[in-house]
């Protein structure tokens, strides 16, 4: 149920996408074409945010409901619109939907299963991304082949009512805590990231690149402005110990939006194959899906890692593979390729996926635990959802921009997109270095002396074994909150 919301959501922009140039020759609005997608992403990254709110109100069943229902409706409009302005309320619906899902999957995540399985539920909700990558632009082809684009909008509704059926029986009930509810809505966070949003989203479709590059820097400076507004605010969207001194946890979330932005190269691939290659369309954006699969097929193993130092080795190798896949695929590019050089992209393509599988779920658990805190955990699992979605939208204008300053020569903006994203992703490198590192000093260690050699029928044993169960501490978490040892008391010689 969790990867299906999520899947739900992922396999729509890219359905949307391939139905728009039918769905506008059929009811017109060539003028408002490019706002589908910008409609749709700021209302999925506002929806996001407000995930823990809704499920204080209504618990996770109620929650669930209201999603799909919401995903359904919008879907419904869609499908029945007569013109494209009464389209973008359709999408604006689907994207609260799609938002709403996709932060309850990592949510409850956290809530509502055992510890252990929370690596894999990670890399099974993280892989309907790539997933949806692959299998929203194969249907939405599919349905715009025949001029079907308002029964692809009806299926989404069909599919998003028939999970919604299934939610009563799957998901375990939760108290409606209004915990969330009496806090208040971040309305001081929010609007930054509604301006964020909408200055990426629109710097994606602009063709000027000076105007591209002032709504970047506006979304930048959106975003500083948000950073600030949590700071001082009562009511936050990210966790507490975010914005605390010695916290790796907003390392971590800068690791995953390394990760995220990288998937932003998928857009032009199929263009590359294309010109460069001589591929045919459709074998052209199967290489421009080969990164998604890549992703979706890795994450499978990554999930079985279950010691703490495969996991850390992890979340540093898998930002490092993608920039190294990345940064080989630029040198790769030539224009008349031969065909044993185009066919060299595709192994190259899934292994710079694989890097993002491999990290990805072994980042999102160590957001999960970024914090001792019941309800904080919840709000830092609900902010991957909204890091991966904002980093998505930022990557993909960012990708636009890079392409633009190395035209108009093909091969130029191929390598100019690559080798900048490489570099983006070798960022992720080292602030997974950062956030690891900080998580080792973080960490309780034992204490030495002649007090730690004491039996363990002693009273001091005794002592250090309750408080070793009873009090922990977050690797990741800030270093201002829970215990930094346990102290052991000599009782035999009557010190401390």
């Amino acid at each position: 149920m969790l990867a299906g919301g999520v899947l739900i959501g992922a396999v729509n922009i890219y359905l949307a996408a391939s139905l728009l140039p039918t769905t506008v020759a059929d009811i017109g609005g060539e003028r408002l074409y490019a706002w589908n997608m910008t409609v749709f992403l700021t209302a999925q990254v506002v929806a996001t945010m407000l995930v823990n709110q809704i499920l204080s109100r209504r618990g996770n069943i109620g929650s669930y409901l209201l999603g799909f229902g919401v995903f359904a409706l919008g879907s419904v409009v869609c499908a029945a619109t007569p013109n494209m302005p009464v389209l973008l309320v359709g999408r604006a619906g689907q994207g609260l939907g799609a938002g709403l899902l996709t932060g309850l999957g990592f949510t409850l995540i956290y809530s509502a299963l055992p510890r252990r399985l929370w690596v894999r539920g990670s890399a099974l909700v993280s892989a309907m991304f790539g997933l949806g990558n692959f299998v929203g632009p194969a249907l939405g082809g599919l349905f715009a082949q025949f001029g079907s684009w308002r029964l692809a909008f009806v299926a989404l509704a069909l599919t998003s009512v028939l999970m919604g059926a299934f939610v009563p029986r799957v998901l375990p009930t939760s108290d409606r805590t209004g915990t969330g509810a009496e806090a208040g809505t971040p309305l001081g966070s929010l609007l930054p990231i509604i301006g964020a949003a909408g200055a990426v989203s629109i710097a994606g479709i602009v063709s000027d690149t000076p105007t591209m590059m002032m709504l970047l820097g506006l979304a930048l400076a959106s975003i500083l402005v948000f950073v600030v507004t949590e700071k001082r605010s009562r009511v936050r969207v990210l966790p507490r110990s975010t914005y605390q001194p010695g916290s790796a946890l907003r390392w971590v979330y800068s690791t995953i939006v390394c990760l995220a932005a990288g998937v932003a190269v998928e857009t032009f691939l199929p263009l590359f194959g294309q010109r460069l290659g001589g591929l045919p369309p459709i074998t052209a954006g199967f290489f421009g899906a080969a990164l998604s699969l890549g992703w979706s097929s890795s994450q499978i193993a990554s999930s079985s890692a279950r010691r703490e130092r495969t996991a850390r080795w992890l979340r540093v190798a898998g930002p490092a593979l993608l920039a190294t896949g990345l940064a080989v695929l630029a040198l790769m590019q030539r224009h008349d390729a031969p065909r044993s050089l185009v066919l060299a992209w595709l192994p190259v393509l899934l292994l710079a996926g694989a890097g993002i599988g491999l990290a990805m779920p072994h980042l999102s658990v160590a957001a999960m635990t970024g914090t001792p805190d019941k309800e904080e955990g919840a709000k830092a699992a609900a902010a991957i959802a909204t890091v991966l979605t904002l980093s998505t939208a930022c990557g993909a204008a960012v990708a636009g921009l890079l392409v633009s300053l190395g035209g108009p020569s093909t091969v130029d903006s191929a390598r100019c997109l690559l080798l900048g994203f490489a570099a983006v992703s070798a960022l992720g490198t080292l602030t997974a270095l950062r956030a690891d590192r900080l998580a080792r000093r973080t960490e309780p260690r034992p204490e030495s002396g002649p007090a730690s050699k004491a039996g363990p029928n002693s009273a001091s044993g005794s002592n250090a074994e309750s408080g070793s169960r009873s009090e922990s501490v977050s690797a990741y978490g800030s270093t201002s909150e829970g215990p930094r040892g346990i102290r052991v008391e000599d009782v035999s010689e009557g010190r401390r």
